[in-house]
């Protein structure tokens, strides 16, 4: 009975985190829209919001009398998933975003489950349950469906591919930081961990502003806003629900519960950008919810 309380708290951690994830998409997509910012500005404000945040919560994390300090293998290991996960990552994913509907990018995006199994079945030598195969099945179906009827309405977009292939990398970098980020929070604890690894990765981010050239100059108020929104909403509070989910379940049930997620940002797209639904979508994203449910309901058990 322990073990299904914490797995359900588990769950409905990972579910809302994958929500508040889901709004990225729609809120860089809707900021390109309305503004002429370029994808390195708007990921540097989106960090700049969140970097604080970050180290405050690393600092009162490393003064408790619970903490365990990293070792320098450790510390390598955080530094460089950070960087992979929300540096490498959010980079290759705001600038397919230049050229992809947010729809589009998130199905594309939610590749990355397939890679975190694999990558923890081949690397880390941990099986794959049935569970996890039956789920996998059914939700890269229904997100395969989506994303081939998403690519019927966009045939005419010639960057479709281009953006396409950042996403794709998005996926793949993002995959490396949740299957890594899996191993080493039971050493280091979940709230430590991501806060170092995303300070680790707003550095990245700021030194790539900087080194591409730009400098610090006056943003409207819209566009701060913009990325006070992505920085908290979007980042600060799904890290830290991620993680502390990835604590609980494991990555592995955690990365096919975050298939909530295209789901999620094709309704808001739909209303918030006005982007269509295609049949496809519709059919996909059933099949998405039947393999969410499926682990949310036996994925306790095993």
């Amino acid at each position: 009975m322990a073990n299904k309380n914490k797995y359900l708290l588990g769950f409905i951690i990972a579910f809302i985190g994958a929500l508040f994830f889901s709004t990225k998409a729609v809120i860089v997509k809707h900021a390109f829209i309305n503004t002429d910012v370029d994808a390195v500005t708007l990921l540097a404000l989106r960090m700049i919001f969140a970097l604080p945040f970050y180290i405050a919560i690393g600092l009162f994390a490393s003064i408790k009398t619970t903490n365990i300090a990293f070792t320098k293998k450790q510390w390598i290991y955080v530094i460089s998933l950070g960087l992979a996960g929300y540096y490498l990552s959010s980079l290759f994913d705001f600038i397919g975003l230049q050229y992809i509907s947010a729809g589009l990018e998130r199905l594309i995006l939610f590749l990355y489950p397939t890679f975190v199994v694999l990558l923890n079945a081949f690397i880390f030598k941990q099986p794959i349950k049935p569970i996890h195969k039956w789920a996998l099945a059914l939700t890269y179906i229904g997100i395969g469906v989506a994303y081939f009827g998403e690519l019927r309405i966009n045939t005419s977009n010639p960057d479709f591919y281009l953006g396409s292939f950042f996403v794709f990398l998005c996926a793949v970098t993002f995959a490396i930081y949740i299957s890594g980020s899996g191993k080493l929070i039971p050493q280091t604890g979940a709230t430590k961990f991501t806060a170092f690894a995303m300070i680790a990765s707003s550095i990245g981010v700021l030194a790539h502003y900087f080194i591409s050239g730009k400098t610090i100059h006056h943003f409207s108020t819209p566009l701060l806003w913009y990325g006070l929104i992505l920085g908290i909403v979007a980042t600060v509070l799904p890290t830290f629900l991620v993680s502390g989910a990835i604590k609980k379940i494991g990555a592995n049930n955690v990365a096919i519960i975050s298939s909530i997620g295209p789901i999620s940002t094709i309704l808001q797209a739909h209303y918030i950008l006005g982007e269509n639904i295609s049949v496809g979508q519709i059919i996909g994203t059933v099949l998405v919810i039947i393999g969410v449910i499926l682990i949310g309901w036996k994925g306790g058990e095993n």
